[in-house]
């Protein structure tokens, strides 16, 4: 198939669940730079509530979050964290330049801890400033492109801020930016924030863990459960710590 010129419309008919939408899509190529991402395919699904998300991505990481065991989630901090990035589509990449590919940051800090799957091109999206706390543009395509693990699905992953998501509906990177929704988020569980549950986008749970050694920062981990605190992403580490306390 030769290129696709700015302008062309293709209609393609693509099913969600048991809905049907019917996406005019308009696709460029002639000012784009080449991306090493999967493209779009006529056959891909779409999610209509937020078309940025790679679904089938975003499927075969939740299915790789629930292959661990929570045992596997209770080992030293930097082995499960390895095995978070894995489940999610990231490489460790702990020497990378920031902007670049770098993921020491995931899950390191109470603010990286959202994994979410986007489509190749929406991966370049920018941050034109309706999200308070993060920076105009905040550009992290490139780093995305270098990172993501393809195996998973077309697209790419990262771990985006979590900030903005304790309203409905959230107001974070990953469902402002890039439209698309959360593949797991992170949260530390009170009082002691020494163990964290992993819930999907509706807040569901997934895993959780309970791991040992050298964890982030006591105050990085308390304010990762105040930034979804009262929220549908903190239900689950409530529960999980109210389960602990009447053990």
């Amino acid at each position: 198939m030769g290129p696709v010129h700015s302008g062309v419309r293709a209609r393609r008919l693509f099913g969600f669940g048991s809905l049907v939408l019917t996406v005019a899509l308009v696709l460029s190529t002639s000012s784009s730079p080449t991306r090493t991402f999967s493209q779009i395919s006529p056959t891909m699904e779409v999610d209509p509530e937020y078309p940025g998300t790679a679904v089938e991505r975003l499927r075969n990481i939740q299915a790789r979050v629930k292959s661990l065991t929570p045992d596997d989630l209770s080992k030293d901090w930097e082995e499960v964290r390895r095995k978070i990035l894995w489940a999610g589509g990231l490489k460790d990449l702990p020497h990378s330049v920031p902007g670049q590919g770098y993921t020491g940051h995931s899950f390191n800090d109470d603010n990286h801890c959202d994994l979410t799957p986007m489509l190749g091109e929406v991966a370049h999206n920018l941050h034109q400033g309706e999200i308070r706390g993060i920076a105009m543009g905040n550009k992290l395509g490139p780093g995305i492109e270098v990172a993501s693990l393809p195996e998973l699905g077309p697209g790419g992953s990262w771990s985006t801020c979590t900030n903005g998501c304790h309203v409905e509906p959230p107001q974070d990177v990953a469902h402002v930016q890039f439209r698309a929704r959360i593949a797991f988020k992170l949260v530390w569980t009170p009082p002691s924030f020494s163990s964290f549950v992993l819930v999907d986008d509706s807040g569901a749970y997934l895993n959780h863990g309970t791991p040992t050694g050298a964890l982030p920062d006591l105050r990085a981990r308390a304010s990762n459960y105040n930034l979804v605190k009262g929220s549908k992403y903190a239900r689950e580490a409530d529960a999980l710590a109210d389960r602990s306390a009447g053990a």
